[in-house]
């Protein structure tokens, strides 16, 4: 019994509902000239929860025959726009719009709309003229100023540019190699020496000053090759004071032994026998080899030595390149403008 009042009354008020709901529809404008558009605006006035149907419009379907629906849009949950335009002068009765609510169908009121016609007055046919032929637009310098005096400026850079390239190809490059020398170490050089000193056998020369200057002056060039400093302008004990940081005793020992007796066969006519020279030759090789430096780089490079005219001449030509480069970019650029200029011109 209790869901049976329940149901009654749900069909009640939704019987209560229906019959209060309302459709109207108005136009704006009712008149407007062929072309321009009119907006239906239909609502719904009561039935608040109610289920809605509106009419279904496509765009470009036809109202009534002279009459397009243009587009359809719902703002509002109770309200339709419809947007319609006209191409024909006339009146329009517009048939009254159709919407369910909960399932009965709701008419609106009918509409009309006005499309009036421009006048034209056919009695002066004079005053009307008919479509013109395509025409060609007036030259007009303004336009083609900018393309004719860029295309000026190319020309310049162009001609610029060429003249740079022939004082490039008029100034020579210099043209340097870079060396690669081998060269000996100072142990190696030494011992060549000590080599040809043996072969002209010097050893067992009567002339024993020029043995002892040959052989002393071989190790001073290896002691200022080797320790870097100044052996050949220095006396023997400022050599053999130098080098007691460095090197043995023993081989200093002998080393001094070779200096002084070299001095007294150079400076007072010393005499020594031939043993005793091959004593001194023995010390300045062990000498050398207690104290030779191996494993070092034998390859030098040599690089040349530019004049100033030289460097000059290269930095110009630097210069030059530099330019011609320069310019040919912007002329290049400039160009490219220019034909787009003129494309937009003639286009």
């Amino acid at each position: 019994m209790k869901r049976t009042t329940i149901l009654i009354g749900f069909i009640l008020s939704t019987l209560l509902a229906m019959a209060q709901a309302s459709v109207k529809a108005v136009i704006n404008p009712i008149e407007m000239m062929i072309g321009e558009q009119a907006q239906v605006v239909l609502t719904i006035d009561g039935g608040e929860n109610a289920k809605v149907e509106w009419p279904q419009l496509k765009p470009r379907q036809m109202l009534v025959p002279g009459v397009e629906v243009i587009n359809t849009q719902h703002p509002e949950s109770n309200t339709m726009l419809i947007t319609l335009t006209s191409f024909d002068g006339k009146l329009y009765p517009l048939p009254p719009f159709v919407v369910k609510v909960n399932g009965k169908e709701l008419k609106t009121n009918e509409l009309a709309l006005k499309v009036v016609e421009v006048e034209v007055d056919t009695t002066q046919m004079n005053r009307f003229f008919g479509p013109k032929d395509v025409q060609d637009n007036p030259f007009q310098w303004s336009d083609w100023s900018t393309s004719f005096w860029l295309s000026l400026l190319i020309l310049l850079l162009l001609a610029l540019s060429y003249w740079l390239y022939l004082r490039l190809r008029d100034n020579k490059p210099v043209i340097s190699h870079i060396k690669i020398v081998r060269r000996l170490l100072p142990h190696q050089k030494a011992m060549k020496e000590i080599e040809q000193i043996k072969a002209d056998k010097m050893v067992a020369s009567e002339d024993q000053k020029e043995y002892y200057t040959k052989l002393t002056e071989t190790l001073r060039k290896y002691i200022e090759e080797r320790y870097g400093f100044s052996a050949m302008e220095m006396t023997s004990s400022e050599i053999i004071e130098r080098l007691m940081s460095q090197g043995d005793q023993q081989s200093l020992d002998e080393l001094r032994q070779l200096f002084i007796t070299a001095d007294l066969v150079k400076f007072a006519k010393y005499s020594t026998m031939i043993n005793e020279n091959d004593a001194n030759l023995v010390s300045a090789i062990d000498f050398i080899n207690q104290t030779k430096l191996e494993n070092q780089p034998t390859e030098e490079v040599q690089k040349p030595v530019l004049s100033a005219e030289d460097q000059r001449s290269q930095k110009e030509r630097r210069v030059l390149k530099t330019v011609i480069a320069v310019i040919t970019v912007v002329a290049a650029t400039l160009f490219c403008y220019v034909v787009y200029q003129v494309y937009q011109l003639l286009v």
